[in-house]
């Protein structure tokens, strides 16, 4: 993807083909490519060197949780990647990306916030920030 060569984190263990559609959370470990739907939330443990490849019209309705992400599809969650993000110029993220390190293509979007994570700081904080600032959002205002 992006004129990159294959790595260890794009080799796909496991595959999620065009015409299949899964209903519910995935946690995997190795690397997972996503050509169709996902309803649920993605994961993969935070310190292994596990990757999410979603292909260009594949869907993750839901949260992503993995290291190293490669998008040219869309997903609408959150995504956390402690690792990297590499956005194709076809991505869609319809949530806000707490990423260690960020490429974007010309033509890749991005409807919510863009938080940097140093390595090291777990995306465990970046989710109980993210429910924080929803609490504190609708706090009503103190009396003086």
């Amino acid at each position: 993807m992006l004129g990159r060569k294959k790595n260890r984190q794009n080799i796909a263990n496991t595959i999620v083909g065009i015409d299949t559609r899964v209903n519910g959370d995935v946690h995997f470990s190795g690397g997972l490519h996503v050509d169709g739907i996902v309803h649920g939330n993605v994961s993969a443990d935070p310190d292994s060197d596990s990757s999410l490849s979603l292909a260009e019209g594949a869907t993750v309705d839901g949260g992503v949780t993995v290291p190293y992400v490669l998008l040219e599809g869309l997903v609408k969650g959150d995504v956390f990647a402690n690792k990297r993000v590499i956005l194709g110029s076809t991505a869609r993220i319809v949530g806000n990306v707490y990423y260690n390190l960020i490429e974007m293509a010309i033509g890749a979007e991005i409807n919510g916030k863009l938080v940097h994570q140093p390595e090291g700081q777990s995306s465990l904080v970046a989710q109980t920030a993210s429910i924080d600032e929803i609490d504190d959002g609708g706090a009503l205002p103190s009396k003086a």
